[in-house]
């Protein structure tokens, strides 16, 4: 199951993503709070919806990368994930875009699903608010789309789905900051200092995902080394 780890280090992606969530979803979660959408219900309907979005794609992605029972399909999922982590880390601290470009290649898996979030529109009840968060977490996000290949290093339905939730919960701050009009939070949120240093975290946990990722390689090659001389051993 998820370790202390992969749990502050999924609630930490979603808080440190305050600055992109505000710019890329700010606006949604805004106008969620105008004309006829003023009930809170539509409000909370509308970011449940979008943390269910999240905790199901990363379930899915979860037991896709567990159907691969190959020792080398495991250690490049380990390789991956320290790998995400120092590129999330340098992306949310904007010293590299590189994830940008998973923004560009999900825009057009988006254009379908924006079709279709068009029919709840405008939102006049609860589950209207629910379907189209659910829609919503599918919006060409190199955050979110960074952080699901991340949480599918796992290798389990069960983990990646709870990593994804508590990332959710981590962007609920920003969001609701944005849906209840609290410019106090947003302007904390957006802080440089706290991005570099959420942003450093990851990139030391990246750093560390390789390093033990590279020890263990290296401890497992030896002993498959050892059991294959062993025999040859034997036969003298």
């Amino acid at each position: 199951m998820i370790d202390a780890t992969q749990a502050s280090t999924a609630f930490l992606l979603g808080l440190s993503g305050a600055g992109h969530c505000l710019g890329m979803c700010g606006g949604i979660a805004a106008a969620l709070n105008l004309g006829g959408a003023r009930s809170p219900a539509i409000t909370l309907a509308y970011h449940s919806g979008r943390i269910a979005s999240y905790t199901t794609l990363g379930a899915l992605l979860g037991l896709a990368a567990a159907s691969v029972d190959i020792a080398a399909w495991t250690i490049a999922l380990r390789y991956l994930a320290g790998v995400l982590l120092i590129g999330m880390g340098l992306y949310i601290a904007n010293w590299w875009r590189g994830m940008a470009l998973l923004e560009r290649g999900g825009a057009k898996l988006w254009q379908p699903v924006q079709r279709l979030s068009s029919n709840w529109l405008p939102l006049r009840r609860w589950p209207q608010g629910f379907a189209l968060g659910l829609c919503w977490g599918l919006m060409p996000c190199g955050l979110i789309y960074s952080s699901l290949a991340w949480a599918a290093t796992a290798q389990s339905a069960a983990t990646s789905a709870l990593m994804m939730l508590l990332f959710g919960l981590g962007t609920l701050p920003a969001m609701l900051s944005t849906s209840l009009g609290a410019a106090r939070l947003q302007a904390l949120l957006r802080r440089r200092g706290l991005k570099v240093v959420i942003a450093l975290l990851l990139i030391g946990s990246g750093v560390w995902t390789l390093y033990i990722t590279a020890s263990h390689s290296g401890h497992s090659g030896h002993n498959d080394d050892a059991g294959q001389s062993q025999p040859l051993h034997h036969q003298h």
